[in-house]
């Protein structure tokens, strides 16, 4: 079954939606079926459907192995419902399927769900300057171009060396920051990273960089406790006392307060109380705005990548109003308690308890304004990721934040040219870059073994090049470990050292005798002599 990551982009959940059925429709088994006293070819059954589909999901690396058997049933109402599939009869358009034995086939023809294309941006639009952009910040007209005094990490004013300047030439003055400035400092810095971890060139397929506001990326790096939790400045818009109260005794099981009741099942109801809160929000924790975002970040979920999406994953909850972020915070912690408690009473009948928490909450962590078909499938995938990782996901990025408060620092600080009033052209600018931070770009199986086997081949040339120039070694020593790198990298070896050059270095050295050769023999001694 040939199935494939889908890579982050813009609308990556109609792919996704694409990718199933596909998968689906090519690889589920057909058999003829036979029902009320007739024949049916080329069906199947809604409980094989079910199986099938259960183990495609739980072994696609886009969906991961915390699908359920009820999840699959509701994805397969939704192709029902979107005419992937219809009934022996040819009825479709309703999600009346159940996991039984009722026979369901393949349309003659599945329309896939369109793609929309991206418009293109609209000229008229102008953008306002920005860090990020080659003409950002502190952009100033001159006579002409500094030539090569834009050099990274090199201050322009240290380069020039003359005390007094000619009348019409540009002078160097010192550009105070403002608040604003600053702002745009850290929102602009913290997308960069972010589009350099999605590999993205704009920004602007997956989202509305209009809606990001820069007062929560500050809040939520400058303003934490000692757990690294955010605090919040209004303490009207935090969690009520009584769910906090709640999700402690949760949390703490069974060190809870004695002057709470216990009755059989009260943890259940504890539960349940704290999951209908969160459920009552107005939209869930990651927000509307940020679900395409996030919906991307599912394209890092895999094992060769984990480190990266945890690191784009640490960046997207900064964007985050500071009391979605708390929320979310404490939501995590309590289901990572929970989960790792061996003293907590079965919450489930059926269900294990870290796979109660992940669905439980999964649709009021993420979800899309319109219903998608896949919501469910992609929140308890990302959940799922966020329980096991939440410790770093939730932490603020000390790289990050020394990033931006050294290149805040530097601007205060920076000396730049000013404009002295005369006409010039208007190419002729120069502008102070953001510091560039280089991050690891994910590559295939085949570039990686390319790579390694350059690198390999790499550190043995230079290696053999030590042993053939080293004058530390003597020559005993250097014969010897030729003869062994011989053995065991003939060809780096012989394309070194051709044939040719190895005989004429072994004709041109002189031969010498051994020493017990030049010993005269000398007569025994004989008692006859």
């Amino acid at each position: 079954m040939n199935s494939h990551v889908i890579t982050p982009g813009p609308y990556r959940a109609t792919k996704l939606w694409n990718e199933v059925t596909r998968l689906f429709r090519s690889g589920m088994p057909l058999k003829k079926h036979r029902q009320n006293f007739r024949h049916h070819a080329s069906c199947f059954t809604a409980s094989a459907a079910v199986d099938w589909l259960h183990q495609l999901l739980r072994s696609n690396s886009n969906f991961g192995p915390d699908v359920t058997r009820q999840q699959t049933v509701q994805l397969l109402k939704k192709f029902l419902k979107n005419h992937v599939i219809e009934d022996v009869k040819g009825r479709w358009g309703t999600e009346d399927l159940e996991d039984s034995n009722s026979l369901y086939r393949f349309p003659s023809t599945s329309p896939q769900k369109p793609i929309p294309r991206l418009a293109p941006a609209s000229s008229s639009i102008r953008k306002r300057p920005s860090l990020r952009d080659k003409d950002g910040f502190f952009r100033f007209r001159s006579l002409k171009k500094l030539e090569k005094e834009t050099q990274e990490n090199v201050d322009p004013a240290l380069q020039t060396g003359e005390e007094n300047h000619p009348a019409g030439e540009q002078q160097m003055q010192r550009r105070e920051l403002t608040v604003e400035d600053e702002q745009d400092i850290w929102r602009d810095i913290t997308l960069t990273h972010l589009q350099r971890i999605l590999g993205l060139a704009s920004l602007e397929e997956v989202l509305n960089q209009r809606s990001v506001n820069p007062h929560n990326i500050i809040h939520n790096m400058t303003k934490v406790n000692k757990h690294g939790v955010v605090t919040l400045d209004d303490k009207t818009n935090d969690l009520p006392h009584w769910v906090l109260s709640a999700m402690k005794s949760l949390a703490n099981w069974p060190k809870y307060d004695s002057a709470q009741p216990s009755y059989p099942g009260f943890e259940r109801d504890v539960f349940k109380t704290v999951s209908d809160y969160f459920y009552s929000l107005p939209q869930p924790l990651l927000t509307y705005e940020l679900y395409e975002l996030f919906i991307n970040v599912l394209g890092l979920l895999q094992s060769h990548c984990e480190r990266v999406a945890i690191e784009a994953l640490q960046l997207c909850t900064l964007l985050l109003p500071p009391t979605s972020r708390r929320k979310l915070q404490l939501l995590m912690r309590m289901m990572s308690r929970i989960s790792q408690n061996v003293d907590m009473p079965q919450l489930h009948p059926a269900i294990g308890t870290r796979t109660l928490m992940v669905h439980t909450f999964s649709g009021c962590v993420l979800g899309s304004a319109e219903e998608c078909d896949l919501d469910e499938l992609l929140a308890t995938r990302l959940v799922s990721f966020l329980l096991d990782h939440q410790q770093s996901i939730l932490s603020v990025p000390d790289y990050l934040l020394s990033a931006i408060s050294d290149h805040v620092q530097y601007l205060r600080t920076a000396q730049v040219p000013i404009d002295t009033g005369f006409n010039v052209d208007s190419s002729d600018v120069v502008s102070i870059a953001v510091p560039v931070f280089a991050f690891c770009r994910q590559i295939s199986g085949a570039e990686f073994e390319q790579q390694k086997q350059a690198s390999s081949r790499k550190a043995m040339e230079d290696l053999l090049e030590i042993l053939l120039t080293d004058q530390n070694i003597s020559e005993k020593d250097r014969r010897k470990k030729l003869k062994q790198f011989q053995k065991q990298y003939p060809d780096i070896y012989s394309h070194r050292c051709p044939a040719s050059d190895r005989e004429n270095k072994t004709d041109n050295k002189p031969k010498i005798k051994p020493a017990l050769l030049n010993i005269k023999k000398t007569k025994a001694f004989s008692i006859r002599n």
